[in-house]
């Protein structure tokens, strides 16, 4: 590739004794050389200083992949041949730093190496390695401060949507780690990427086409402190619950009828629809098994028809159980005093199983055709057991007591195909590139069940009764069933030119997307409910017997929530287009700007303007992106940037479907109302490369939001407690950032095995309205810590990594004037993996060891306003967990 990051090809290659060979369309190259032996490589181009690269080893074990940057050969040297010389090691360690040194605006890269010598199962876990992010949930990106809604993500170039349905958000946890070949995080726009985000842009590339054939398994196993040896409780489910995969045990009853049927049913043949459900309201005791990995991957390279083929194919699976401790608390008012308490146990099976399977044809060496498929099954099958709690709503002065579960299965399943054309045509200097996507995003959530029992607090003696009234209620006696599918199409492409000015290549290039996203969106809230207080005390799988249903009073009715609220449609066209310019002004010198322009066009709820739940809404937004890097020396950069970018409410934002979130004891709603957010963005950032594999950055940022839009959490009442989404007027954030990586062999050689990583942010924010206000935005943290210590001896196959992480204290749901923020304190992580190659160096063991420290989480009330949580304060906790220690160990072999 050269200095701007673009692949090289017709590059020519030759090797001593060995032959000549030149780069295709995306400068990749290949040769099979013996084993055993130390070669070196010549590469030459016209209008490339030439490159010698010496020392290359050839294993016979392992695939050498070599990745080498060209520089652009000087003006005032025409007709002399320069020839820069390099090690292979050092040469393959640079490019790495390379990348990030040479990409066109402000970003950070994840190399493939540097998620393998991590203990990261997916990419929610990597992420939170990256200067200046942090993550939520294990999952949720927060960059710079700012939460997953100001965040979008791109698989091999194409944008994604929203994985979750009731917030704006991706769940990175979809991706395997092992399916990863590299990951971008863009902290500055240019118009060449889509302009919906703020924060960060991720963007994932799965592995590509290998230079030779190989195959690799995998297993593992491992456990969490906090589950192994305790008692564990399932939700019964079918045959394929292990696969993360619902197999019809848990689906709606035979010929069940259709909504509108069930509105117009006598209350007798709904109870007798009701009997058909299955009687499950306990769960299954037992011990937790050992979590479990597998993996396996593989490539091939041929010809067919004379043309070369290669793909890369995998599998990956893996079981995790966890018993999660934690405690929750609702707030009746600011001073303190408590309107719900509860002590509960999760106990959750995840299943996290995915595939891969990537084609290509090369047509001719300038000429690629790419087929890209991924699947992922994403499931969880938990049970949340709320062991105690006290109800003071229902008794003031003591609290009543309360004991509840809640059952439930929740699958997604993520699915990605592309065809990608990627073309290059030397004589007129033009590449071009057009692609193709579908994604399907869909979430089923089969037979959730929810029981409330409370007992007299005065008495101990005293029978719980099971909360049922003769309401229709989704607290306690509901069956609920959700599905929810998304269905995404993406068309476009882009060219580029380059031409010669100012004595430099220069770039132009223009792109255009369409995208169209629907979503359909449907739910079944049942319920159960009776007046006989015989009844309400017995056990759970007695209240739901068959013989209970009835129309009597001493009965058990069954019905169901409907009406056009529990279901929407929605729909959204974005049309995209931009005109970029790549300016060399010097070697010095160099200016990405242009103009991105997005029409956006989006319905939400019906497509009948009459219907209460009709909203629409159309925007079409200029982003300018102007990017400035001035480049002093070889080893120095100094980056400006400025841009706009947009961030809009995804579809269940604006919807007005409400549920019950059963760990949060709050009904969840949208808003109609929700603007979409402006942003205004500026980079400053210094980057100083010392030498190979090293780096030194600081850099400071500004950031404008016109209508950011917040989660709030919200008491309107007694028991009546919502969380929606707002926008407030206006809010801005600045900070500061510093990352480096650095070889500790400039103190003592003893140390040159040592490798010292780090990344420091500051952040503020403060957000503004109409109304007083004093705090940072939701999600943002005033500083976040990430620090790594690695070793390697290479020679004896040996390596460990020990990896630091900390963010500062942050909001996680808005309050208002009745009740105040709740905030999510420090919580320091210590991980660490130790990796052993065996068996000739085509094995390898890897032990890893996560949340070391294993502190326990705390989200409060800071009552007291002094800005930290203080166990004997006048601090209230809202929650707080404890997520326990994950130990794990992996085999992993290299068949071929």
């Amino acid at each position: 590739m050269n200095e701007k990051n673009e692949p090289l090809p017709g590059v020519t290659i030759s090797v001593i004794d060995a032959g000549i060979t030149t780069s295709d369309v995306d400068g990749n190259f290949a040769f099979n050389l013996s084993a055993g032996k130390k070669y070196e490589l010549k590469f030459s181009a016209v209008g490339y200083a030439e490159k010698t690269i010496t020392d290359v080893e050839i294993s016979a074990t392992n695939i050498n992949e070599l990745n080498v940057v060209l520089t652009v050969a000087a003006k005032d040297l025409a007709g002399v041949t320069v020839t820069s010389r390099s090690s292979a090691r050092r040469e393959s360690v640079n490019s790495l730093i390379a990348y990030q040194k040479n990409t066109n605006t402000v970003a950070s890269v994840i190399s493939a190496e540097a998620i393998r010598r991590s203990p990261d199962r997916n990419i929610g876990q990597v992420l939170k390695r990256v200067p200046g992010t942090s993550v939520q949930e294990g999952k949720y990106l927060v960059v710079r401060g700012l939460s997953d809604r100001y965040n979008q993500a791109m698989l091999n170039g194409i944008l994604l949507s929203s994985t979750e349905p009731d917030r704006k958000t991706f769940s990175f946890d979809l991706f395997p780690a092992p399916m990863v070949d590299n990951i971008i995080i863009n902290k500055a726009f240019v118009p060449e990427l889509p302009g919906e985000w703020a924060g960060g842009l991720v963007q994932v590339q799965t592995k590509e086409i290998p230079v030779a054939d190989f195959l690799n398994v995998q297993i593992g196993t491992g456990f969490n402190s906090q589950t192994v040896g305790e008692d564990f409780y399932q939700y019964k489910g079918g045959k394929l619950d292990w696969l993360g995969v619902e197999d019809g045990t848990r689906a709606l009853p035979h010929n069940f009828p259709s909504k509108t049927k069930v509105s117009n049913l006598a209350q007798n043949d709904l109870n007798n629809y009701g009997k058909q459900f299955r009687n499950v309201w306990l769960a299954t005791p037992g011990n937790a098994p050992l979590n479990s990995s597998f993996e396996l991957n593989g490539g091939f390279t041929g010809e067919l028809f004379k043309k070369k083929i290669g793909g890369v194919l995998g599998i990956v699976y893996n079981q995790s159980n966890r018993r999660l401790q934690f405690d929750n608390a609702v707030l009746g008012n600011n001073g303190g005093d408590l309107d719900l308490y509860y002590n509960n146990n999760r106990y959750s099976r995840d299943v996290l199983a995915g595939a891969l399977a990537n084609l290509s044809v090369q047509l001719s060496p300038n000429h690629r055709i790419s087929f890209k498929n991924i699947l992922n099954v994403n499931s969880s099958d938990y049970v949340i057991d709320r062991y105690d709690g006290r109800d003071y709503i229902l008794n003031p002065s003591i609290g009543e007591k309360t004991k509840a579960q809640e059952l439930g299965f929740r699958q997604n399943t993520f699915f990605n195909t592309q065809l990608v054309g990627d073309h290059n045509f030397p004589k007129n200097n033009i590449r071009a590139k057009w692609y193709g996507g579908f994604n399907i995003l869909d979430q089923y959530i089969p037979d959730q069940r929810r029981l409330f029992y409370t007992q007299d607090g005065e008495h101990a003696t005293a029978p719980y009764t099971a909360l049922l009234g003769l309401g229709a209620s989704q607290k306690s006696g509901s069956i609920f069933y959700s599905n929810l599918s998304d269905y995404i199409y993406n068309v476009g492409g882009d060219l580029s030119k380059t031409f010669d000015l100012f004595g430099q290549k220069q770039t132009v290039k223009a792109g255009y997307l369409f995208q169209v996203k629907d979503r359909l969106f449907n739910s079944r809230p049942f319920f159960v409910n009776t007046s006989s207080t015989d009844i309400k005390r017995l056990p759970p799988d007695q209240i739901f017997a068959a013989e209970n249903f009835g129309t009597g009073a001493d009965k058990v009715q069954f019905g169901e929530l409907t009406g056009a609220a529990y279901r929407y449609m929605a729909n959204s066209i974005l049309n995209a287009g931009f005109l970029q310019f790549d300016n060399q002004f010097s070697s010095q010198w160099r200016l990405i700007w242009g103009l991105r322009v997005e029409d956006f066009d989006q319905l939400v709820g019906s497509v009948k303007t009459s219907d209460p739940r009709h909203v629409h809404t159309q925007k079409t937004d200029f982003l300018p992106g102007v990017n400035l890097t001035y480049k002093p020396n070889d080893k120095t950069n100094i980056r400006l940037s400025g841009s706009q970018t947009v961030v809009r409410p995804e579809f269940r934002e604006l919807s007005s479907f409400a549920f019950y979130d059963f760990e949060l004891n709050a009904q969840v709603v949208g808003n109609s109302q929700a603007k979409r957010t402006k942003i205004t963005n500026l980079d400053l950032r210094y980057e100083l490369y010392p030498q190979g594999g090293e780096l030194i950055t600081v850099g400071v940022f500004y950031k404008q939001f016109k209508d950011p839009l917040e989660y709030y959490f919200n008491r309107t009442g007694p028991a009546t407690n919502t969380f929606n989404v707002a926008n407030t007027k206006e809010a801005n954030a600045y900070g500061a950032e510093f990352e480096f990586r650095k070889k500790l062999a400039f103190i003592n050689d003893g140390l040159k095995n040592f490798t010292v990583t780090g990344n420091l942010s500051y952040i503020h924010s403060r957000v503004k309205d109409t109304v007083a206000l004093d705090r940072p935005m939701q999600g943002q943290s005033p500083y976040l810590i990430n620090a790594g210590l690695q070793y390697e001896l290479e020679k004896a196959g040996f390596s460990s990594t020990l990896l630091f992480n900390q963010i500062g204290r942050r909001i996680l749901f808005v309050g208002n004037e009745a009740i105040s923020d709740i905030w999510e304190a420090p919580r320091p992580l210590l991980d660490l993996q130790v990796a052993k190659k065996i068996l000739n160096k085509k094995g390898e063991v890897k032990i890893n060891i996560s949340d070391i420290f294993n502190t326990r989480a705390y989200f409060y009330h800071d009552l007291d306003n002094n800005e930290k949580f203080g166990k004997h304060s006048e601090d209230r906790l809202a929650i707080n967990r404890n997520y326990g220690t994950n130990y794990s160990i992996t085999f992993n072999y290299q068949i071929k």
